[in-house]
């Protein structure tokens, strides 16, 4: 007797296991059983992921070619505000037949399990360094605000006072010759 196993994950092959060239699709949108990530921003539990995936079969076993669409939250690697962006990546894997060589993945009984596949790839397109906008000023080191872009019309003072003769040179200085 063959142990079905179940989850959101799984799913089956039955009808195409040793049957090169067969193909089947399926969508799955389960909910992330745990938080995926540990860095600035993640994949909080429960949250929407959505799996689009063709598996074909091979003479190896199974191929598993797809399409993952979730959404990240954290914080800003600069200025440490909330964000959330849509993580979209592309995987593929071949899960093997039981053999005598170890793998990775394998068809467990009639069906394929995805789950690992899918947390590896998601978790793999997180950025290190997530930022709310590219150009992100981030905070400012002496107030530990956070700083917003300038439009040059507010004049900043010098952190250091060895700078201060810097802030009298405009760019219309280069204009003039100096030999005049």
């Amino acid at each position: 007797m063959r142990k079905q196993r179940s989850g959101p994950f799984v799913v089956p092959a039955r009808d195409i296991i040793h049957h090169p060239g067969e193909m089947r699709e399926f969508t799955l949108d389960v909910p992330a059983p745990e938080k995926w990530g540990e860095g600035l921003v993640s994949v909080p539990e429960g949250d929407s992921v959505l799996v689009e995936v063709r598996l074909e079969s091979v003479h190896e076993g199974i191929l598993a070619t797809g399409r993952i669409e979730t959404e990240y939250v954290g914080v800003c690697g600069r200025c440490l505000t909330d964000i959330a962006e849509p993580v979209e990546v592309e995987f593929q894997e071949l899960f093997a037949y039981p053999g005598k060589e170890a793998t990775d993945f394998e068809v467990q009984d009639d069906h394929v399990d995805l789950e690992t596949l899918v947390r590896d790839a998601a978790v793999l397109a997180l950025p290190f360094q997530p930022v709310c906008q590219p150009d992100c000023p981030g905070l400012d080191p002496a107030t530990g605000e956070r700083l917003v872009v300038s439009n040059g019309s507010e004049k900043h003072t010098p952190l250091d006072s060895r700078w201060a003769a810097l802030q009298q040179y405009t760019p219309d200085h280069d204009d003039q010759d100096p030999r005049a």
